[in-house]
């Protein structure tokens, strides 16, 4: 069920996937901090990369800005990864707190997105890009609910691409975030069971996959509204 929660939180916002993940990964699969943040950024980059493959197909990814917010992200969140040795998991949990506290408040007052209308400057998407990768590979978050009104609001992205593009971006720092997390958690004497982590992958794309045929269906600003008051 929970996995099911975080795919049908990508398929229909194209956000909310990682900060679903971590609380199911440590307090339902009772995971150790670290590994459930190491494991919820693979996870995550699973269910994104295969999510956005339709939008891809649709013609519903801007492939300019995923690069333009990616990129910079990648990096923000193999720093953010290095950074982790440092910190302690129950701060991560503490910083991971606030975010999804942050998400819920985002979600329940924002106004319907709309862009912008011009062309955003370079710098301010290297800045929000790499952001948002920082905390990705910190907390274990895609960061999603950062990224789809940055690319509407910031990078002058039509909102019916901004999910697509999100997952990509998602993917991208995610898998970022987790290849450098393996050698933090090999250094702390952490494993991670794949075993679990590929079957919450799986029924998590599969919930994906529904959640991109409900939001066809869905008014989007009720749904972002109903998962702010969940978070």
């Amino acid at each position: 069920a929970g996995a099911l929660a975080v795919g049908l939180s990508l398929g229909l916002l194209g956000s909310g996937g990682s900060i679903l993940t971590v609380p199911v990964l440590h307090y339902l699969l009772h995971q150790p901090e670290q590994a459930a943040i190491g494991g919820s950024l693979l996870v995550v980059g699973l269910i994104a990369a295969v999510g956005s493959v339709p939008y891809a197909r649709a013609r519903q990814v801007d492939w300019q800005k995923a690069l333009g917010f990616g990129l910079p992200g990648m990096i923000g969140a193999w720093l953010g990864a290095t950074l982790a040795h440092w910190v302690p998991g129950a701060m991560q949990l503490a910083l991971f707190a606030a975010v999804v506290l942050a998400a819920a408040a985002r979600m329940l007052v924002s106004q319907p997105l709309e862009p912008v209308g011009m062309e955003p400057h370079p710098a301010s998407l290297v800045a929000i890009g790499g952001g948002v990768g920082l905390l990705s590979g910190l907390v274990g978050v895609g960061g999603g609910f950062l990224i789809v009104p940055a690319l509407v609001l910031a990078a002058a992205v039509p909102m019916v691409d901004a999910v697509g593009t999100s997952l990509v971006v998602i993917a991208m720092n995610s898998f970022t975030g987790y290849f450098k997390y393996v050698h933090v958690l090999e250094a702390k004497g952490i494993a991670l069971d794949y075993r679990v982590l590929l079957i919450v992958a799986a029924v998590g794309i599969a919930g994906s996959f529904a959640g991109r045929r409900l939001g066809r269906r869905l008014p989007q600003e009720t749904l972002r509204r109903v998962f702010g008051v969940f978070l």
